[in-house]
């Protein structure tokens, strides 16, 4: 039986190992070759200190209170040299992923199935064997080399990885690299180079109510977020709020409303910004965030979106008077 632990660096590289029954985390990490930060190997140093963000492990028993105070521990830290995984793990290495002795992974697949889903919005769908070793944190974004270039653009997954294939939601830039690839020359079959996965921006373990903000393709990494929960279950209530500009801006509305009859304590709702629209719900996500989803501050809030989207939440929260529980963001900015 083994375990599987996500290596998250400081630098946003995350790389998965498979742990053994009863083997510390920093000996698997070792095995796969992957230089975690160590010394004494004993619990008496400190220096393979982490932080564990999920999953069940034992602490162990002969680390000392120098390297680890029982505080500490309390909070989530842990040393890797004594920690033996219970159930798979999230853990974040203080460290950079070079000086680990390890770099982001490299894949190459195929084009599968490129969708126009709205003129501002793209579906990708990209398909292959290497891909069946592809891991990832919902959320998560790679950055795919654009066919016939040597440039790179980051996208989050739309969807989780499922027999060798992941999908994307991608913004139809004007003259854009990327989008004139995929509106005028792409096809199935065409080759695809990506790089990851990467970011901070993850589904952690829910502990309490989440409320989800997405901006235009900001969407893509809750839909990848909302497979994983459908698949595990949450006794939390969830509540997503997406918001575009223009009508043909709302993409997957079919995939939300599947979403809320998978999860029992799922909601969503949608909002357009242009006063011309002719949705119910018009105006910034802002506007349509309740009191009750904030719940006085014990929520977990996720947002993706373009820079302006993220102030103007951050803002919003401040002049509520609350601090939530976790206020987890990522910006994004399209790249002609």
């Amino acid at each position: 039986m083994t375990n599987k632990i996500a290596l998250n660096f400081e630098d946003g590289v995350t790389r998965f190992i498979d742990a053994n029954l009863g083997e510390t985390v920093a000996d698997a990490a070792y095995r796969q070759g992957i230089n975690v930060p160590l010394d004494c190997r004993d619990g008496a140093c400190g220096a393979c200190k982490c932080f564990a963000e999920s999953g069940r492990y034992d602490l162990g028993e002969e680390y000392i209170e120098d390297a680890l105070s029982e505080a500490e521990a309390e909070q989530g830290y842990v040393l890797t040299c004594q920690m033996r995984a219970e159930s798979d793990c999230v853990i974040r290495v203080p460290a950079a992923s070079d000086i680990c002795k390890t770099q982001q992974a490299n894949y190459q697949a195929a084009i599968s199935n490129v969708r126009q889903l709205s003129e501002s919005t793209i579906a990708l769908s990209i398909k292959g064997e290497s891909l069946n070793q592809l891991a990832f944190l919902p959320g998560q974004y790679v950055n795919l080399q654009v066919p016939g270039s040597d440039q790179t653009r980051a996208y989050s997954f739309s969807s989780l990885q499922k027999d060798g294939e992941v999908s994307f939601l991608i913004r139809n830039v004007p003259g854009g690299l990327m989008s004139s690839f995929l509106t005028n020359l792409a096809k199935a079959g065409d080759s695809v180079n990506l790089a990851g996965p990467l970011g901070a921006f993850y589904l952690r373990e829910i502990k309490r109510p989440l409320l989800l903000l997405a901006g235009g393709t900001g969407l893509a990494p809750f839909t990848a977020m909302l497979e994983k929960i459908a698949e595990q279950g949450s006794e939390h209530p969830l509540h997503l709020i997406y918001g575009v500009t223009h009508d043909h801006d709302l993409v997957e509305m079919e995939k939300l409303e599947a979403f809320a009859a998978r999860i029992p304590n799922f909601t969503y709702s949608a909002c357009v910004a242009n006063p011309d629209s002719a949705y119910p719900q018009k105006g910034y996500v802002t506007q349509h965030i309740d009191p009750r989803h904030l719940n006085d501050g014990e929520v977990d809030i996720y947002l993706c979106g373009p820079p302006p989207m993220v102030e103007a939440v951050s803002g919003f929260i401040r002049e509520q008077g609350l601090e939530p529980a976790n206020f987890y963001y990522e910006k994004f900015a399209a790249s002609a």
